[in-house]
Protein backbone atom coordinates (compact mmCIF):
# COMPACT_ATOMS: atom_id res chain seq x y z
CA UNK A 1 0.00 0.00 0.00
CA UNK A 2 1.20 3.50 -0.83
CA UNK A 3 1.38 5.95 2.05
CA UNK A 4 0.04 9.40 1.16
CA UNK A 5 -1.57 11.10 -1.80
CA UNK A 6 -2.22 14.82 -2.21
CA UNK A 7 -5.36 15.57 -4.21
CA UNK A 8 -5.82 19.14 -5.44
CA UNK A 9 -9.33 19.60 -6.90
CA UNK A 10 -9.31 22.33 -9.56
CA UNK A 11 -12.09 22.45 -12.09
CA UNK A 12 -12.11 25.03 -14.84
CA UNK A 13 -15.61 26.48 -14.47
CA UNK A 14 -15.14 29.26 -11.92
CA UNK A 15 -17.75 31.97 -12.48
CA UNK A 16 -17.26 34.70 -9.84
CA UNK A 17 -13.51 34.89 -10.51
CA UNK A 18 -12.79 33.71 -14.09
CA UNK A 19 -10.02 31.11 -14.26
CA UNK A 20 -9.70 31.44 -10.50
CA UNK A 21 -7.58 28.32 -9.96
CA UNK A 22 -4.81 29.50 -12.30
CA UNK A 23 -5.14 33.27 -11.96
CA UNK A 24 -1.88 35.09 -11.22
CA UNK A 25 -1.44 35.54 -7.47
CA UNK A 26 1.61 37.59 -6.46
CA UNK A 27 3.63 36.40 -9.41
CA UNK A 28 2.45 32.89 -10.26
CA UNK A 29 -0.73 30.87 -10.75
CA UNK A 30 -2.45 30.48 -7.41
CA UNK A 31 -2.60 26.68 -7.75
CA UNK A 32 1.21 26.64 -7.80
CA UNK A 33 1.34 27.46 -4.09
CA UNK A 34 -0.61 24.33 -3.16
CA UNK A 35 1.42 22.13 -5.49
CA UNK A 36 4.75 23.46 -4.29
CA UNK A 37 3.83 23.16 -0.59
CA UNK A 38 2.77 19.56 -1.13
CA UNK A 39 5.95 18.65 -2.99
CA UNK A 40 8.21 20.43 -0.49
CA UNK A 41 6.59 18.60 2.44
CA UNK A 42 8.24 15.45 1.06
CA UNK A 43 5.59 13.13 2.49
CA UNK A 44 3.65 12.19 -0.66
CA UNK A 45 3.91 9.27 -3.01
CA UNK A 46 1.95 11.36 -5.48
CA UNK A 47 0.78 14.97 -5.78
CA UNK A 48 -2.07 15.05 -8.27
CA UNK A 49 -4.53 17.60 -9.62
CA UNK A 50 -8.10 16.60 -10.42
CA UNK A 51 -9.41 18.81 -13.21
CA UNK A 52 -11.58 18.93 -16.30
CA UNK A 53 -9.41 21.63 -17.91
CA UNK A 54 -6.48 21.02 -20.23
CA UNK A 55 -5.15 24.49 -19.44
CA UNK A 56 -5.17 23.80 -15.68
CA UNK A 57 -3.63 20.38 -16.28
CA UNK A 58 -0.74 21.85 -18.27
CA UNK A 59 -0.01 24.49 -15.64
CA UNK A 60 -0.27 21.93 -12.83
CA UNK A 61 2.18 19.60 -14.55
CA UNK A 62 4.60 22.46 -15.19
CA UNK A 63 4.83 22.93 -11.41
CA UNK A 64 5.41 19.23 -10.75
CA UNK A 65 1.97 17.76 -10.16
CA UNK A 66 0.59 14.77 -12.03
CA UNK A 67 -2.70 14.69 -13.92
CA UNK A 68 -3.17 11.00 -14.67
CA UNK A 69 -6.80 11.38 -15.76
CA UNK A 70 -9.44 14.04 -16.24
CA UNK A 71 -12.62 14.45 -14.23
CA UNK A 72 -15.82 12.90 -15.43
CA UNK A 73 -18.70 15.05 -16.60
CA UNK A 74 -20.57 14.23 -13.37
CA UNK A 75 -17.85 15.66 -11.12
CA UNK A 76 -17.26 18.74 -13.26
CA UNK A 77 -20.61 20.51 -12.87
CA UNK A 78 -21.75 23.07 -10.29
CA UNK A 79 -23.45 20.46 -8.13
CA UNK A 80 -20.55 18.06 -7.58
CA UNK A 81 -19.14 18.16 -4.04
CA UNK A 82 -15.52 17.89 -3.01
CA UNK A 83 -16.35 14.43 -1.60
CA UNK A 84 -17.67 13.37 -5.01
CA UNK A 85 -14.42 14.48 -6.63
CA UNK A 86 -12.23 12.74 -4.04
CA UNK A 87 -14.21 9.51 -4.27
CA UNK A 88 -13.82 9.48 -8.05
CA UNK A 89 -10.06 10.05 -7.76
CA UNK A 90 -9.60 7.29 -5.19
CA UNK A 91 -11.72 4.85 -7.18
CA UNK A 92 -9.69 5.55 -10.33
CA UNK A 93 -6.46 4.86 -8.47
CA UNK A 94 -7.84 1.63 -7.02
CA UNK A 95 -8.77 0.52 -10.55
CA UNK A 96 -5.17 1.23 -11.52
CA UNK A 97 -3.91 -0.92 -8.63
CA UNK A 98 -2.86 1.94 -6.33
CA UNK A 99 -4.10 2.10 -2.75
CA UNK A 100 -3.26 4.86 -0.30
CA UNK A 101 -3.46 5.01 3.46
CA UNK A 102 -4.01 8.75 3.85
CA UNK A 103 -5.41 11.29 1.39
CA UNK A 104 -4.74 15.01 1.75
CA UNK A 105 -7.23 17.25 -0.01
CA UNK A 106 -5.46 20.56 -0.59
CA UNK A 107 -7.45 23.33 -2.19
CA UNK A 108 -6.01 25.09 -5.25
CA UNK A 109 -6.72 28.56 -3.84
CA UNK A 110 -4.73 28.13 -0.62
CA UNK A 111 -1.63 30.31 -1.07
CA UNK A 112 -1.01 30.43 2.69
CA UNK A 113 -0.55 26.68 3.09
CA UNK A 114 2.95 25.57 4.04
CA UNK A 115 4.93 22.33 3.92
CA UNK A 116 5.19 22.54 7.71
CA UNK A 117 1.41 22.56 8.11
CA UNK A 118 1.12 19.50 5.88
CA UNK A 119 3.78 17.63 7.85
CA UNK A 120 2.07 18.56 11.13
CA UNK A 121 -1.18 17.14 9.78
CA UNK A 122 0.49 13.84 8.90
CA UNK A 123 2.03 13.60 12.38
CA UNK A 124 -1.36 14.26 13.97
CA UNK A 125 -3.03 11.58 11.82
CA UNK A 126 -0.43 9.02 12.81
CA UNK A 127 -0.40 9.90 16.51
CA UNK A 128 -4.10 10.50 17.23
CA UNK A 129 -5.68 8.46 14.42
CA UNK A 130 -8.78 10.63 13.91
CA UNK A 131 -11.16 9.99 11.03
CA UNK A 132 -10.35 13.39 9.56
CA UNK A 133 -8.30 16.53 10.17
CA UNK A 134 -9.52 19.99 9.12
CA UNK A 135 -7.80 23.39 9.23
CA UNK A 136 -9.97 25.84 11.18
CA UNK A 137 -9.89 29.36 12.61
CA UNK A 138 -11.82 30.93 15.47
CA UNK A 139 -14.65 33.29 14.50
CA UNK A 140 -13.40 36.84 14.99
CA UNK A 141 -16.75 37.90 16.49
CA UNK A 142 -19.00 35.63 18.61
CA UNK A 143 -21.53 34.16 16.16
CA UNK A 144 -23.94 33.69 19.07
CA UNK A 145 -24.42 37.48 18.95
CA UNK A 146 -25.24 37.56 15.24
CA UNK A 147 -28.27 39.17 13.61
CA UNK A 148 -30.66 37.88 10.96
CA UNK A 149 -32.78 39.97 8.59
CA UNK A 150 -36.52 39.43 8.98
CA UNK A 151 -39.15 39.46 6.23
CA UNK A 152 -39.96 43.13 6.89
CA UNK A 153 -36.33 44.14 6.37
CA UNK A 154 -35.54 44.61 10.03
CA UNK A 155 -32.86 42.80 12.01
CA UNK A 156 -33.07 40.76 15.18
CA UNK A 157 -30.77 38.54 17.20
CA UNK A 158 -30.59 35.00 15.93
CA UNK A 159 -30.03 33.71 19.46
CA UNK A 160 -32.02 35.81 21.92
CA UNK A 161 -30.63 33.90 24.90
CA UNK A 162 -27.20 35.49 24.34
CA UNK A 163 -28.32 39.14 24.09
CA UNK A 164 -26.93 40.06 27.51
CA UNK A 165 -23.99 37.63 27.54
CA UNK A 166 -20.47 38.98 27.69
CA UNK A 167 -18.37 38.02 24.67
CA UNK A 168 -15.68 36.47 26.85
CA UNK A 169 -18.27 34.18 28.45
CA UNK A 170 -19.47 32.70 25.18
CA UNK A 171 -18.21 29.39 23.85
CA UNK A 172 -15.59 29.74 21.13
CA UNK A 173 -16.80 28.66 17.70
CA UNK A 174 -14.63 27.83 14.69
CA UNK A 175 -15.00 27.57 10.94
CA UNK A 176 -13.20 25.76 8.17
CA UNK A 177 -10.57 27.85 6.35
CA UNK A 178 -10.63 25.84 3.11
CA UNK A 179 -6.97 24.87 3.05
CA UNK A 180 -6.49 21.24 4.01
CA UNK A 181 -8.45 18.09 4.81
CA UNK A 182 -6.75 14.82 5.73
CA UNK A 183 -8.47 11.47 6.11
CA UNK A 184 -7.94 7.76 6.29
CA UNK A 185 -8.82 6.47 2.81
CA UNK A 186 -10.38 3.20 3.94
CA UNK A 187 -12.64 4.99 6.42
CA UNK A 188 -13.51 7.71 3.90
CA UNK A 189 -14.59 5.17 1.28
CA UNK A 190 -16.48 3.05 3.81
CA UNK A 191 -18.54 6.13 4.73
CA UNK A 192 -18.98 7.23 1.11
CA UNK A 193 -17.06 10.41 1.78
CA UNK A 194 -19.34 11.54 4.62
CA UNK A 195 -17.25 11.83 7.79
CA UNK A 196 -19.06 13.35 10.76
CA UNK A 197 -17.26 11.97 13.83
CA UNK A 198 -13.74 12.06 15.29
CA UNK A 199 -12.68 15.12 13.30
CA UNK A 200 -9.62 16.87 14.71
CA UNK A 201 -8.79 20.54 14.12
CA UNK A 202 -5.55 22.22 13.20
CA UNK A 203 -5.89 25.82 14.35
CA UNK A 204 -4.48 28.49 12.06
CA UNK A 205 -3.93 32.20 12.56
CA UNK A 206 -6.57 34.63 11.25
CA UNK A 207 -3.74 36.22 9.27
CA UNK A 208 -3.56 33.15 7.01
CA UNK A 209 -7.31 32.48 6.91
CA UNK A 210 -8.91 34.10 3.89
CA UNK A 211 -11.85 33.07 1.73
CA UNK A 212 -11.19 33.83 -1.93
CA UNK A 213 -14.63 33.94 -3.52
CA UNK A 214 -14.76 37.48 -4.92
CA UNK A 215 -12.37 39.96 -6.51
CA UNK A 216 -12.23 41.89 -3.21
CA UNK A 217 -11.32 38.66 -1.39
CA UNK A 218 -8.54 38.16 -3.91
CA UNK A 219 -7.09 41.62 -3.38
CA UNK A 220 -7.21 41.21 0.40
CA UNK A 221 -5.51 37.81 0.17
CA UNK A 222 -2.69 39.29 -1.91
CA UNK A 223 -2.16 42.07 0.62
CA UNK A 224 -2.06 39.53 3.44
CA UNK A 225 0.43 37.42 1.50
CA UNK A 226 2.70 40.42 0.89
CA UNK A 227 2.51 41.37 4.55
CA UNK A 228 3.43 37.86 5.70
CA UNK A 229 6.41 37.80 3.33
CA UNK A 230 7.49 41.23 4.53
CA UNK A 231 7.28 40.09 8.16
CA UNK A 232 9.22 36.94 7.31
CA UNK A 233 12.04 38.99 5.82
CA UNK A 234 12.14 41.19 8.91
CA UNK A 235 11.23 44.37 7.05
CA UNK A 236 9.60 47.22 8.91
Amino acid sequence: MCKNIAIIPARGGSKRIPKKNIKNFCGKPIIAYSIEAAIKSNIFDEVMVSTDSEEIANIAMSYGASVPFYRSKETSDDFATTSDVIMEVLNNYIKAGKNYQYAFCIYPTAPFITPELIVDAEILMKDKKPNEIVTVVEFSYPPQRSYIVTEDGMIKYKYEQYVNSRSQDLEKWYHDVGQLYVFDVENFRANNGQIRERIMPIMVSPLVAQDIDTENDWLLAEEKYKLINKMGRGES
